[in-house]
């Protein structure tokens, strides 16, 4: 929700279905565990001075919430869990008074990363960067409930002095990060330079980044082409993304062009070109073009979308959701300039073996039956 202008909070075109005209704080990602810890969880109601003039929210918000910083209020609004009024609040929405602020944030950890020996497969290295092969289930950053085992702790442990001054300093020298459970390519910044220039790339789309998915059924008619939609939140489950209709005022613009590399009756291996990286946008392209990823669970891939629920067909796609519990997803390839060379670099990673085996169990099922 960046570079919009400034728009009223309330969004006209959209009803709230909770009859008490709030969102609950279950309605942002948080469990009942995250809710009943008053020790790290802030639940927070704000009335605006009558006499306040118009300023904008996170100016507003900075000085009565000591222990947020502008950018966690910023990241916050974006997610939704400052609520004015009773709705989600715009990142550049101005406070008014009379307005009530009602906020739902973890509180803050510290900020001490905690450094941990987890291995790294560095496909390349120089003195400006490094591409990671990241595999399925490691987190990338740490985040509430996430604090160890991440992608970042075993950077911190294998580097030092990664920038961290455009990304927050949780995030030391990420650039750009993918899904948990999806496997694949990332470029990490060593310099405060690269670092800038190597996000300046991903802003103005000029990174070429290739997936490899496995999603239910065939593509009949067209086998390649390009979906182009706005994505955002969707309003009945705030944990994943969905295609909006067309003129929402919501929203990120996507856009993913995708190639059958591969027909297996029940399932295709596409190719998706992403032009922009929003979050989950593979997975929400593909299910909006009803090709949900196998073994999606978030996004409907975890059931048997193509073929019989019954005998023997039933117990070879159960056995195959074991080899390959996660959305089959990986991130394959990766283009850009060099931050300081100024030449293109190339990356490529072959298919992880779960789904590798999974191509070939289908494979082997066409043949044999």
């Amino acid at each position: 929700m960046s570079g919009e202008e400034s728009l009223p909070n309330q969004l006209d075109n959209e009803k709230d279905d909770n009859s008490f005209g709030y969102y609950r704080p279950e309605d942002f990602n948080l469990t009942e565990e995250d809710l009943r810890s008053e020790a790290e969880f802030d639940e927070l109601r704000i009335e605006v001075d009558p006499k306040q003039t118009a300023l904008r929210i996170d100016k507003f918000l900075v000085d009565r919430i000591p222990n947020l910083s502008r950018n966690r209020i910023q990241d916050g609004l974006k997610q939704g869990h400052f609520l004015v009024n009773g709705l989600p609040s715009k990142p550049n929405y101005k406070v008014a008074a009379g307005d009530v602020v009602m906020v739902f944030m973890p509180k803050p950890r510290s900020t001490e990363l905690e450094s941990q020996n987890i291995p790294l497969d560095i496909v390349f290295e120089d003195d400006d960067l490094m591409i990671i092969n990241k595999k399925p289930g490691m987190v990338v950053h740490p985040g509430y409930n996430n604090t160890s085992g991440t992608l970042v702790n075993a950077l911190v442990y294998h580097f030092q002095d990664l920038p961290t001054s455009f990304n927050g300093s949780d995030k030391p020298g990420l650039v750009h990060r993918i899904d948990k459970d999806t496997s694949g390519l990332l470029v990490i910044a060593k310099t405060e330079h690269a670092l800038t220039h190597l996000s300046k790339q991903f802003y103005d789309h000029t990174i070429e980044r290739t997936y490899n998915a496995i999603v239910w059924g065939v593509f009949d008619e067209e086998e390649e082409g390009t979906v182009s939609t706005m994505i955002g939140r969707s309003d009945s489950d705030r944990r994943v993304y969905t295609v909006l209709e067309d003129g929402a005022t919501r929203g990120k613009h996507a856009i993913t062009h995708y190639k059958v590399l591969k027909n297996l009756r029940y399932v295709s291996l596409v190719e998706c070109k992403l032009e922009t990286g929003r979050t989950h946008q593979i997975r929400v392209h593909m299910k909006h073009l009803g090709h949900p990823l196998f073994s999606d669970a978030m996004y409907g891939g975890d059931k048997i979308l193509k073929g019989v629920s019954t005998g023997k067909y039933k117990t070879f796609v159960e056995n195959n959701f074991k080899i390959c519990h996660r959305q089959a997803l990986h991130a394959r390839s990766l283009g850009f300039e060099h931050p300081v060379t100024k030449k293109w670099m190339q990356f490529n990673s072959e298919i992880p073996q779960d789904m590798k085996e999974l191509l070939r169990r289908w494979e082997d099922f066409l043949r044999f039956g």
